[in-house]
Order: C-alpha cells, then structure tokens, then sequence
C-alpha cells in the first residue's frame, strides 16, 4: 500500500502543444530586448561629442538621427538571428562567430567616441564586417533565413567601415 511517502519516479509528462512555441518567443524576446537594449545603452553611454564634432566628416557622412532607428533595425535583426542560432541551429561554428560579431558590435562605439581612436574602431570594424561575411558565406548552405537577415546588416557595416576609413583618412594625425 502506497502512503503517499514513498520516493517514485512519475514518468514524464506528454508534450503540452504550444510549450515549446511558448518558451521559444520568450528565449526570442529575451534575444531581442538584450542585444538592442545593450546596444542602444552602448550608443547612449558613447555619444558622439565635441570630439566628434570638431572631426572632418565626409560628404557622405549620414545625419545624426539616422543611426538610432537604423540600429534600433539592425539590433532587431542581429537578435532574431542569435535567437535562431542557439534554438534552431545545430551548427556548432554559426554560434561562436555569432558572439564574436557582437562583442565586435560593441566595442566598436566606446573605442570610437571613447577612447577617440579612430584607428582602433577601424581596426574593430573591419574584424566585424568579415565576421559577418564569414558567417553569411558559412550560414548560407546550413541556415539560409539567417544568412539572409544579416544582409543589412552587412551593408551598413560595410557602409560605416567606408565612414570609419575616410573619417580616419581626413583627420590623420588627430588621434591613433
């Protein structure tokens, strides 16, 4: 007779339908709301400046307000496509370089505006745009959808590297 007392096992419960797509959009949403609000609190601590200001700009440097909706953009995607990486991909190679193009994405600003290494930054970004070509190159034939999405982001990064040379180039001597 059982007491109730006794130590056994239940066996496992039946899948819930809807579990997994419930924990999926929250790992999705902690994705998201991490990595843009991380970036957005980065781009907010190392603003632009009098430094900045006072550097010579290329005629094709973007207006100020752009950069905040285009990252606000950017982080969306990057975060979608970290989500899918640690929840879909099986990929053991999609991941490390995965966080290395994000701790690249965020360094970037504080050795920028920051430390005002222009040259440091360049050094950064360049890291970060062939992260981000090697994991679309290597992402293509395993994780298409994600390969895809960083295309924007290839193109602005690619963009901003432009930005940060000729940003570089004109103020030579100005800092490392």
């Amino acid at each position: 007779m059982d007491d109730g007392s006794s130590l056994t096992m239940e066996p496992p419960k039946p899948h819930q339908p809807g579990t997994h797509l419930t924990s999926g959009k929250l790992v999705l949403s902690l994705f998201i709301v991490g990595v843009a609000g991380i970036g957005l609190l980065i781009g907010a601590i190392a603003r632009p400046d009098e430094w900045y200001q006072q550097l010579v700009k290329p005629g094709f440097n973007p207006p100020g307000w752009i950069f905040a909706p285009v990252w606000t953009v950017l982080y969306i995607l990057i975060a979608i496509v970290g989500w899918r990486v640690w929840t879909l991909s099986r990929n053991r190679f999609l991941k490390p370089l995965w966080v290395i193009q994000m701790g690249l994405n965020f360094l970037w600003s504080p050795i920028f505006f920051s430390l005002q290494s222009i040259g440091g930054a360049l050094a950064v970004i360049v890291a970060l745009l062939a992260t981000i070509l090697i994991f679309i190159c290597y992402g293509w034939t395993r994780d298409r959808v994600s390969a895809a999405m960083f295309l924007p982001y290839l193109a602005w990064v690619a963009f901003a590297t432009l930005l940060n040379l000729s940003i570089y180039r004109l103020n030579q001597g100005v800092s490392s």
